[in-house]
């Protein structure tokens, strides 16, 4: 008679495997989910006296104060435009990338392209917008001067509004790219030779082959790591963007990450900021719910 499958039967039968990973469910727990008791704090009037359990309670004061606020239609604006300009440009960019270099045989060189375009992840964020500070003034920096040059005399990338959104999309593309493509460079290893023979047999070239057989196969991981950039559309990256703002585009650059620091850490309205936050993050799960449910009734891939 078989046994019933319990939980418990589960982890006497895998229990090397869940000592494994013990660690990274300690830590997923101590810094992912008991942070979360915070959440309290965008539902209280917070009162450093009475710790993170006291305040008054005031509900949804905070929400309606930011829906209402004048900011809201410029932040919500801001961020969505960032983040789906970065998603455009951004996500297909490392696809074509690995499957440029998939088409390169010598190995050398594939090995060299491969660390070059690595490179830039490893540059932090702050050394990055200090690269932009030096290449992009319109004083002293090649590409600024080159703008200059070219007739658009009184462009300045730092601090137009115009320019803001390209800046930071290119650079963060620049600086991404390659790492992001190691995750479709490892799909397409796994695609099985024998079609490659029979693409060949068949008098495929390189495209009917990127088009038939290496882009089928990469399908299933473009799909989940879309569903996933999906799940924080509207959160991007608030280091870079609070580095690169300034007072001529700040119109542009001031989306809600950074304006919770101003709010929360400058202008010490914790309970407000907790408020914005708590909403932006239910903002990104529902997007993330929704992404995964198109996914799975159009190609039945999906996170669950």
């Amino acid at each position: 008679m078989q046994k019933k499958k319990t939980i418990f039967n589960t982890f006497k039968r895998d229990y090397q495997l869940w000592l494994l990973i013990l660690p990274a469910i300690v830590c997923v727990i101590i810094f992912n989910y008991i942070p979360m008791y915070g959440i309290q704090l965008a539902f209280r009037e917070y009162d450093f006296t009475a710790g993170l359990t006291g305040g008054e309670w005031v509900g949804l004061k905070y929400f309606e104060q930011f829906i209402n606020s004048h900011m809201f239609i410029d932040l919500l604006k801001n961020t969505v435009v960032l983040s789906l300009t970065t998603i455009l440009i951004g996500f297909p960019a490392p696809i074509i990338l690995a499957l440029l270099i998939n088409q390169i045989r010598w190995k050398r060189g594939k090995k060299i392209l491969q660390t070059t375009v690595y490179l830039p992840h490893f540059i932090s964020i702050v050394v990055l917008v200090g690269l932009l500070n030096v290449l992009l003034s319109p004083n002293t920096g090649i590409l600024g001067l080159l703008v200059n040059k070219l007739g658009f005399e009184d462009l300045n990338l730092l601090a137009s509004t115009k320019s803001f959104v390209p800046v930071y999309v290119l650079s963060d593309v620049w600086q991404h790219v390659g790492w992001n493509s190691i995750i479709y460079l490892a799909a397409l290893s796994s695609v099985d030779p024998q079609l490659y023979d029979a693409a060949k047999i068949d008098g495929a070239n390189r495209w009917q082959i990127i088009r038939n057989v290496e882009i089928p196969a990469i399908i299933p991981t473009i799909i989940i790591l879309l569903i996933l950039n999906m799940g924080h559309i509207i959160s991007t990256g608030f280091e870079k963007i609070f580095l690169m703002q300034n007072s001529l585009n700040l119109p542009v650059s001031e989306v809600i990450e950074t304006y919770v620091y101003k709010i929360g850490i400058i202008s010490n309205q914790f309970s407000y900021a907790a408020a914005i936050g708590l909403f932006n993050t239910l903002i990104n799960f529902t997007l993330l719910l929704l992404m995964n449910y198109i996914a799975k009734r159009t190609s039945k891939i999906s996170l669950w």
